[in-house]
């Protein structure tokens, strides 16, 4: 298929999105943020919604960066992981750890039969990663200095010092990360009280594999910044933390520390949440 002909299905899947959302009555109307869907058991996962237009973190992030990241590479993750997990449950139709999420599948990725190990840890790592990263971040148009509040604010004063330690701690960890990867701040259990740690990883792994809650993420594949930033990582780095947004954090920790909210996003009408119906 030709990268026109990508861009444009992957258009069609996002506003078929907002559709969906936007609908009046619609029972997904509980599922508001990119992080929710990871755990929903569906027989097959859409692009979600990631809850603010492409040009909205501007000047930091551009329109332009944020359409190639969200329909471009976070579709083509959708689309290949949805493809080796229709594959795997053809070939073993009574896995039942088949039919799980993709959150809980990556969280216990040694599991999955070798055959398919490797392309679902990276195109479902893929996938989950970006919905977490698109979930941290929110429009700043004033430029407003944020901080994280609360007791997370009190245990990264605990772990880093204070917080302006931990921002230069996590900023060194992204500007000197090898390659491609992530770079994390994580409690290192998925418990209120766990302790936090800034950890990366490579490529498409995640923490959620080794057990760890993610709280915050930045990408540092060079997709996420080379129409502004090109080769200036540090530039972009300095740039995105104008747009995380400390608020949402608290929520997705909120959200990962609570399965029962799994279970109430899981009940949606799976149905409508099946691409077939586009």
């Amino acid at each position: 298929m030709s990268n026109c002909k990508m861009a444009g299905a992957a258009a069609v899947t996002y506003v078929a999105m907002w559709l969906l959302f936007l609908s009046p009555g619609s029972t997904e109307a509980r599922v508001k943020k990119p992080y929710q869907p990871l755990t929903m058991k569906v027989p097959y996962y859409i692009l979600p919604i990631i809850g603010y237009n492409m040009s909205d973190l501007e000047p930091y992030i551009t329109e332009k960066t944020i359409f190639a990241h969200y329909l471009g590479h976070h579709a083509a993750y959708q689309s290949k992981m949805n493809a080796a997990l229709s594959e795997w449950k053809k070939e073993e139709p009574d896995n039942k750890f088949a039919e799980e999420s993709i959150f809980e599948i990556i969280k216990r990725l040694d599991e999955v039969p070798e055959k398919y190990r490797t392309s679902i840890g990276n195109q479902g790592g893929g996938f989950l990663n970006h919905g977490i990263y698109f979930g941290c971040m929110s429009p700043n148009p004033a430029n407003v200095t944020r901080t994280p509040s609360g007791k997370l604010l009190k245990d990264i004063t605990s772990t880093f010092g204070s917080f302006e330690a931990f921002k230069e701690k996590f900023t060194q960890q992204a500007a000197t990360l090898f390659g491609s990867g992530y770079v994390w701040l994580v409690r290192k259990s998925f418990d209120a009280d766990a302790e936090l740690a800034i950890v990366t990883t490579a490529n498409q792994d995640s923490p959620i594999t080794q057990g760890m809650m993610p709280l915050l993420v930045i990408d540092v594949w060079e997709h996420a910044y080379y129409l502004k930033h090109e080769f200036r990582r540090v530039k972009y780095i300095d740039d995105w933390w104008s747009v995380v947004d400390w608020v949402n954090v608290l929520q997705m920790e909120g959200f990962f520390g609570s399965p029962e909210k799994w279970t109430m996003i899981s009940g949606t009408n799976s149905r409508r949440m099946n691409c077939e119906q586009y």
